[in-house]
C-alpha cells in the first residue's frame, strides 16, 4: 500500500473504532468499553510480540507503568466525552493536546497564527446553536487532549527505551489493569455476553491494532512532517465516521470548525518536529 494510504487507513480505523466504541455505551459504559479495548488490544500485542521483561531496569519498567496509566486515562477521558457530545467535535477538541506539543517543538512567532485558528475553531464547536453542547463532555474531551498530549511525549522517550512495541504492549497491560475495577463496576456481567465481547473486540482491533501496525509502516517510507499533515485530518474523519456508523449529523457549524483545527494542525505541524500520534 502507499505510505498515504496506510496513514489513512490506520485514521479511518481509529475513528470507525471509535464509532462502534459509541454503540457499546449503553451496555457496558464508557469504562467497561475502555477496559475490553485495552484488554483485548494487550492480549492481541502480547500474542504477536511476546515482550521480555529479562534485564529491564526498574526506571525502565516504571516509564512503561506511568504511560500505561495516561493512555488509560486518556481512553476513558476521551470515551466519557463520547457519551456526551458528537464524536466529530470530541476529536476536534481532543486535538488541542497534539496541536499544543507540535507548537512547543515550534521557536517561530507567526506560529501565534495556528493558535488563533485552533481558538476559533474551538469557539466555534462549543458556542451555542440549535442545541446546548454538553459543558462535562466538552470538559473531558479537552481532558483527553491533555492527556494525548502526555502520551505523544512519553511515546517518544519510551520508544528510545524499549525496542519495537515491547514498551506499547507493557504500557497497553498496565492500562488496562489500571481501568479494569472501574470497567467491571460499569460493565458488570454484560461485559462477558457474547455481543459485549465481539463488539469489544472489533473495538481493540480497529482503535490499537489496526492503527498502530498501519503507523509504524507508514513511518518506515515517509517524512514524519508529512505524516503529521496527514494526521490532522483525523477530525474530519471522525465526524464522517460518526455520520456514516451512528448517525451523528455534519452541520455547517461543525465542518467550519473542524476545517479550523485542520489548518491550525497543518500550519503547527509543518514547524514542528514534533509529530501527532494516535492510538
Amino acid at each position: 500500500m502507499p505510505s498515504g494510504a496506510l496513514v489513512l487507513g490506520a485514521i479511518a480505523s481509529v475513528q470507525v473504532g471509535a464509532a462502534v466504541a459509541t454503540t457499546l455505551f449503553a451496555r457496558i459504559g464508557p469504562a467497561g468499553t475502555v477496559f475490553e479495548r485495552l484488554a483485548f488490544g494487550s492480549l492481541i500485542l502480547l500474542a504477536v510480540w511476546r515482550p521480555a521483561l529479562r534485564g529491564r531496569s526498574r526506571s525502565e519498567l516504571m516509564q512503561a507503568a506511568v504511560f500505561g496509566l495516561v493512555l488509560a486515562a486518556m481512553n476513558l477521558s476521551f470515551y466519557e466525552a463520547l457519551h456526551r457530545i458528537p464524536l466529530g467535535i470530541a476529536v476536534a477538541l481532543e486535538f488541542v493536546g497534539p496541536l499544543t506539543v507540535a507548537l512547543l517543538g515550534s521557536r517561530r512567532a507567526r506560529d501565534l497564527a495556528w493558535v488563533a485558528f485552533a481558538a476559533a475553531g474551538i469557539l466555534v464547536l462549543t458556542s451555542p446553536s440549535g442545541h446546548t453542547l454538553d459543558g462535562p463532555g466538552v470538559a473531558l474531551a479537552l481532558l483527553a487532549g491533555c492527556f494525548w498530549g502526555a502520551y505523544i511525549v512519553l511515546n517518544a522517550r519510551l520508544g528510545q527505551v524499549f525496542p519495537g512495541v515491547t514498551g506499547l504492549t507493557l504500557g497497553m497491560c498496565v492500562g488496562a489493569l489500571a481501568v479494569a475495577p472501574l470497567g467491571l463496576a460499569e460493565g458488570g456481567s454484560e461485559l462477558f455476553s457474547v455481543e459485549s465481547l465481539l463488539l469489544g473486540g472489533a473495538v481493540g482491533v480497529l482503535s490499537s491494532v489496526i492503527p498502530y501496525s498501519f503507523e509504524v509502516e507508514a513511518l518506515r517510507r515517509i517524512a514524519t512532517p508529512v505524516f503529521g499533515v496527514l494526521m490532522s485530518l483525523e477530525p474530519a474523519v471522525a465526524a464522517l465516521a460518526g455520520f456514516l456508523v451512528v448517525g451523528q449529523p455534519i452541520s455547517p457549524r461543525l465542518v467550519i470548525g473542524i476545517a479550523l483545527v485542520i489548518v491550525a494542525s497543518v500550519g503547527a505541524t509543518r514547524g514542528s518536529d514534533e509529530v501527532p500520534v494516535a492510538l
